[in-house]
C-alpha cells in the first residue's frame, strides 16, 4: 500500500475534516451484510467504524473483509466522513484499500474468562479498553509523582536489585547464584535510600521492582512488584514524612481526575474525588479501640491490625470524615523494624505509620533511627545478629541526619483507585507463587 497521508490515531479523527485518512489497528468485530460490510477497528487510542459498500468495484476488498479474523492487524486507507447517525464517534471511514498485516487465530479467551485464564493470555487480555485505561492511569500517577518530586528538589536514584545480604529480613528472600557466592533479590531499597541520606542527597525517590518470596495468594500480594520509595533528611518526626506523602498522592489523584476522570467513570463506574489535606491521622491504639468497639476482635498475636481491621477503620474514617485515606500512626515497637525511631520517653511506640486507602494498606512510612548506638540496641532487642548488619550500620559511623521515608506498592494504589478486586489486574505481567508465565 502506498501511503498518501501519515497514519492517524483514531482518537484524532474527530478533529479532521472529511477526506482521505490512513488508520491502523486490530479488528474488533465484523458485520458482513449482503450489501454493506462494517468493521470496528481499534488502535491504542480508541475504536472507529469502517464501512465497505459491496459492489463490483469493491469485490476484492469485500472478500478480504469477509475472511477477516478478529484480532488481525490491518492498515486501511479510506475517506473519513462525519455522520451523526454513527453511534461510534459520529464518524466512519469508507474503505478504499485494506491490507491485512498479520492474521490472528481465534482468541482463546472471552469476556467472561476467569482472571487466571486471562493472565495465561495476558497480551490478548490487555487489548481491552479497560485494561489500557489502567495503565494510562498508572502512567499519569507515576508522572505526577516524578513531577512533584522534581519540583521539590528530589534526586532520583536507581538502587541495585542484587544484594549480598537481606534488605529487610531473611524471611521472604529469593536466593540467586552469583558467580562463586549467593546473592539475594532486593526486598526493598531500604539500605540504599538511607545510605543516600548519609551521602548528603537530602531528598531522594525511586520507582523500581522489589521482590518478596511470600507464598501468599491474596488479591494484594505478589512476588515481584513495583515499589514507590522516597526518603528525606532533616525530619523532626514522621509528621514530616506524612506531609510529603499526602501531598504526593493528592497531586497524583488530581492529575488522574483531570486526564482520565470521565473515562474512569464510564469504564469502572468510579467518580474520583481529589483528597483534601491533611489526611486524617489516628494513633494505632485508638484505631484498635475503634475497631474492637465496633465488634471486631483482632486475633493477631503481635497486636498489628489485620485486613478486616484496616477495612473497618477506613470505613469509620469515610463515614465520620468523608475521606478515602487515613494514616494509622504510632505503631508499637514490637511490630516495627529495629530501624524505626522510638520517641524519647515512649519506647513502646515508634514514629511510624501505615497509610490505608479505601480499606487496604498501601504503604508503611517512618522516621528512621539515625543514632548508631540506638540501632545496635534495638537490633539486639529484636534478637538480630548485629554482625550481619555491619554493611547497613557502617554508614551510620560517618554521620546520618535525622531522616524518614516510605515504601508504597504502585499496583495497590491503582487497584484501589479504580475499585478493582486484585493487583493481578493492575500489574502488566503478574508474578506470584505459581505464576512465572507469560
Amino acid at each position: 500500500m502506498t501511503h498518501t497521508q501519515p497514519r492517524t490515531l483514531i482518537k484524532d479523527l474527530a478533529t479532521l475534516p472529511d477526506g482521505p485518512v490512513t488508520v491502523q489497528g486490530w479488528v474488533e468485530t465484523v458485520r458482513d451484510q449482503k450489501r454493506v460490510q462494517f468493521v470496528i477497528l481499534r488502535d491504542e487510542s480508541g475504536s472507529a467504524q469502517l464501512v465497505n459498500p459491496v459492489n463490483e468495484d469493491t469485490a476484492a476488498t469485500a472478500a478480504t473483509i469477509s475472511g477477516l479474523m478478529h484480532g488481525s492487524f490491518v492498515t486501511v486507507r479510506g475517506d473519513l466522513k462525519a455522520d451523526e447517525r454513527v453511534k461510534l464517534g459520529g464518524l466512519e471511514v469508507k474503505v478504499a484499500e485494506l491490507v491485512v498485516e498479520t492474521v490472528a487465530k481465534d482468541s482463546p479467551i472471552a469476556d467472561d474468562s476467569s482472571i487466571d485464564k486471562r493472565l495465561d493470555w495476558r497480551f490478548l487480555d490487555l487489548r481491552r479498553p479497560e485494561a489500557q485505561l489502567i495503565f494510562r492511569v498508572q502512567t499519569t500517577i507515576e508522572h505526577a509523582f516524578r513531577q512533584h518530586w522534581i519540583d521539590e528538589g528530589f534526586i532520583e536514584i536507581h538502587t541495585p536489585k542484587l544484594m549480598a545480604t537481606a534488605s529487610e529480613s531473611r524471611a521472604e528472600l529469593f536466593e540467586v547464584p552469583y558467580f562463586e557466592t549467593t546473592a539475594y533479590l532486593a526486598q526493598s531499597p531500604q539500605l540504599f535510600k538511607q545510605m543516600a541520606q548519609s551521602a548528603g542527597f537530602g531528598k531522594i525517590f525511586e520507582i523500581a521492582p522489589a521482590f518478596r518470596a511470600d507464598p501468599s495468594f491474596t488479591s494484594r500480594h505478589a512476588t515481584e512488584f513495583t515499589s514507590v520509595d522516597a526518603e528525606i533528611s532533616w525530619v523532626e518526626s514522621h509528621e514530616d514524612v506524612m506531609a510529603m506523602h499526602e501531598q504526593l498522592l493528592a497531586k497524583a489523584v488530581t492529575a488522574v481526575i483531570e486526564r482520565h476522570g470521565e473515562e474512569i467513570q464510564q469504564r469502572f463506574g468510579i467518580e474520583l474525588q481529589a483528597p483534601t489535606l491533611p489526611f486524617p491521622r489516628i494513633p494505632h491504639a485508638e484505631a484498635k479501640r475503634i475497631v474492637e468497639e465496633g465488634g471486631h476482635t483482632i486475633e493477631r498475636a503481635d497486636g498489628d491490625l489485620d485486613p478486616e481491621a484496616e477495612r473497618r477503620i477506613s470505613a469509620h474514617v469515610k463515614e465520620t470524615q468523608g475521606h478515602d485515606f487515613v494514616f494509622v500512626t504510632e505503631y508499637p515497637s514490637t511490630v516495627r523494624p529495629f530501624y524505626h525511631l522510638r520517641p524519647e520517653g515512649r519506647e513502646e511506640v515508634t514514629n511510624s505509620y501505615d497509610l490505608i486507602y479505601n480499606g487496604v494498606e498501601i504503604s508503611t512510612g517512618a522516621q528512621r533511627e539515625h543514632r548508631i548506638e540506638r540501632l545496635r540496641e534495638q537490633a539486639l532487642e529484636k534478637g538480630m545478629d548485629v554482625a550481619e548488619l555491619e554493611e547497613y550500620l557502617g554508614f551510620f559511623e560517618y554521620g546520618v541526619p535525622p531522616h524518614g521515608g516510605f515504601g508504597m506498592g504502585l499496583a495497590r494504589v491503582v487497584m484501589l483507585m479504580l475499585g478493582l478486586s486484585s493487583i493481578r489486574e493492575t500489574t502488566f505481567l503478574f508474578r506470584g507463587p505459581t505464576r512465572l508465565h507469560p
